[in-house]
């Protein structure tokens, strides 16, 4: 069952309703956005507090630099993350979430926990799926 909130956003900038099915819509843009691999990890993380850029690189694994510094940029773009620079020396950068971005943690953790939870059974998918992808044709 689809879910289908009571009542249709209006898009401000459009005047019409919010639909992620529209490739015109501008939600498209942010689900691409919010669920994005990196976006995920970056927000997940950061429901756990303030952190800074190389306390979350630590705690994400395998994310570049690049991708990182990426990720934290569109967030705070779009309004779910706020950078702090603190006037030291080195400069101290905090990044927490706005209450934007914690809004998004319930789905988030909801998706983090269920992956963690269903792992097994999407291996042996994979796997059931490479054995036939391998096994001749049927006759």
């Amino acid at each position: 069952m689809r879910y289908s909130p009571p009542v249709k956003t209006i898009v401000e900038s459009s005047g019409l309703p919010a639909d992620v099915y529209s490739a015109k819509c501008p939600t498209r843009q942010v689900l691409d956005h919010i669920a994005g691999k990196w976006t995920v990890l970056v927000v997940d993380a950061l429901l756990e507090g303030t952190m800074r850029y190389t306390d979350l690189s630590r705690r994400i694994g395998g994310v570049s630099q690049k991708m990182l510094t990426q990720t934290l940029r569109g967030l705070e773009a779009d309004g779910f993350v706020t950078r702090t620079v603190h006037p030291t020396i080195p400069p101290r950068v905090d990044y927490e979430l706005t209450e934007l971005g914690r809004s998004l943690g319930e789905p988030i953790t909801a998706l983090r926990e269920w992956t963690e939870t269903h792992i097994n059974d999407i291996e042996r998918a994979r796997s059931g799926a490479a054995s036939k992808a391998g096994a001749p044709p049927d006759s």
